[in-house]
């Protein structure tokens, strides 16, 4: 018997044009996955229109956007793609959709992390039925007291086996109230199946706590632009950065300019982006993320209710902002 979600996703794969697959338990034994992360990938924003639908048209004009930057790869159903609002058929679609636009050559992430590990394992599956090169699984978080390292530990390892992609943890204390110790994170950087983990704790020490326990080749990527220079000279090679959506080029040169020694225009550049970086995420949210990005190319579309749009006097505040924005052209 499966629940009232598989059956959702079961009827989602069919308008998807995909056939109905259900993966539990499989009997693998998964070689070590040799995907390198370098770079920067946005967590794409989902655009809505007026009436609270999800707008593709709008979607695939912002992948033609982030196609012309010089990003790495993208992550679709990310926090800042509003996921908690969707439901199973348009996150199956918006995983489509990225997989058909994406440029070629990029690396296509994917959010699919449930509460329940079998849910879990099914959402990565289908996600790699339509192409996604890995998984970002979100820790589970509704049971927060009971979320121990031993827990955690069995939860990653389950999806890990059962998962035809690999896959990456997700730490992202800000919207789960969990934290994933270093412990937890050296016993799980050890299987050959979980390649990675975004730390999105805007925590420097937390990070290098991480680093000190990963192995050499364990992809882990900073979660926040806010630590994105610090993290660069730490030897962190990648971010998964909101800030990405709305100043794709300008994200992309502050690791230029650390890869090229420029350590001095790194900084400059990375200290002048901390106000927008600042204001689309920890002030205005997501719909400010999205305000930021339809004055830059994209098309933001949207909040999903319960979040609010921004008042008129939100809007002139970002305007100065991006106005003291510097512009970098490649």
């Amino acid at each position: 018997m499966v629940s009232a979600h598989f059956a959702e996703l079961s009827e989602a794969s069919d308008l998807c044009g995909k056939p109905f697959i259900e993966i539990n338990h499989v009997d693998m034994k998964p070689e070590k996955n040799n995907l390198s992360i370098h770079g920067v990938l946005p967590p794409m924003i989902t655009p809505f229109t007026e009436h609270g639908d999800v707008d593709y048209d709008a979607f695939e004009h912002n992948m033609e956007r982030w196609n012309a930057a010089p990003l790495s790869g993208y992550l679709v159903l990310g926090s800042n793609s509003e996921t908690p609002l969707l439901t199973p058929e348009e996150k199956l679609r918006l995983i489509r959709t990225t997989v058909e636009t994406a440029k070629e050559g990029r690396i296509i992430l994917a959010g699919t992390g449930l509460e329940s590990t079998r849910e879990t394992i099914f959402l990565t599956n289908k996600a790699a039925a339509v192409g996604v090169h890995a998984a970002l699984v979100l820790t589970p978080a509704f049971y927060k007291d009971q979320m121990t390292d031993r827990v955690m530990i069995r939860h990653f390892t389950e999806v890990a086996e059962n998962s035809q992609i690999p896959i990456l943890i997700y730490n992202v204390p800000k919207f789960t109230g969990i934290t994933i110790s270093a412990t937890a994170a050296k016993e799980l950087g050890q299987h050959p199946n979980i390649i990675g983990m975004k730390d999105s704790s805007g925590s420097l020490p937390q990070l290098t706590s991480y680093l000190s326990v990963v192995p050499a080749d364990f992809n882990l990527i900073v979660g926040t632009a806010a630590l994105w220079y610090p993290a660069l000279t730490l030897g962190i090679r990648a971010g998964i950065l909101a800030l990405a959506n709305c100043a794709p080029e300008e994200c992309v040169a502050v690791q230029k300019y650390v890869d090229a020694a420029n350590h001095a225009a790194a900084r400059e550049l990375y200290l002048k982006l901390l106000p927008l970086n600042a204001a689309i995420t920890a002030t205005y949210g997501i719909a400010g993320l999205k305000y930021a990005c339809s004055a830059n190319g994209c098309d933001g579309g949207f909040v999903r209710p319960p979040l609010l749009p921004l008042t008129d006097t939100d809007k002139r505040a970002i305007d100065a902002i991006l106005k003291s924005t510097p512009c970098v052209k490649f």
